[in-house]
């Protein structure tokens, strides 16, 4: 899978039945990586009631009707860690089939912000740089993880995060 490819689908869990309740078309997602200068990139966990609760990820969400991706990631990020963006350039895209739902990932790359961050739907969060200690890392997370070992010139290995 190449950095920006938006044709590839990542299937995750193929064991597992799809839900006939989702939709057959994509959700779009806004996901923002927070970048700070020293390199540490934030992850965040699902909540608590979400499909894969309690594994790290970006934060971000869904993009509501009328909105494109980029207003959709400054609202979700006020609204899920209290920070309104600053800075934010799109960045690559990523087509991954849970067993829940079929996303369309948008991964924008938010290098200023104003705010604390502040947890604001119990999750936790963390400072990360490549080795990630962080885990269970969501999958869709993964790839993201691994393209950003690849602009920094860092080795990533992909299974220590499976």
């Amino acid at each position: 899978m190449k950095p920006g490819s938006s044709t590839t689908t990542l299937v995750v869990d193929a064991d597992q039945p799809r839900s006939s309740a989702r939709p057959v078309a994509p959700v779009d997602v806004a996901v923002g990586l927070l970048l700070r200068p020293d390199g540490h990139f934030l992850l965040c966990t699902r909540p608590a009631g979400k499909a894969y609760a309690g594994y790290w990820e970006f934060p971000g969400g869904k993009v509501e009707a009328g909105e494109d991706v980029l207003s959709a990631l400054s609202r979700e990020l006020e609204e899920e860690i209290g920070v309104s963006v600053q800075q934010v350039k799109r960045w690559q895209t990523l087509v991954v089939d849970y067993p829940h739902a079929l996303v369309q990932l948008h991964f924008c790359k938010v290098t200023a912000w104003s705010g604390e961050i502040t947890m604001l739907e119990g999750q936790q969060f963390t400072w990360e740089t490549h080795p990630v200690q962080a885990a269970p890392i969501l999958p869709g997370t993964i790839p993201v993880l691994a393209w950003l070992a690849s602009e920094n010139d860092v080795g990533y290995d992909v299974q220590k995060t499976l």
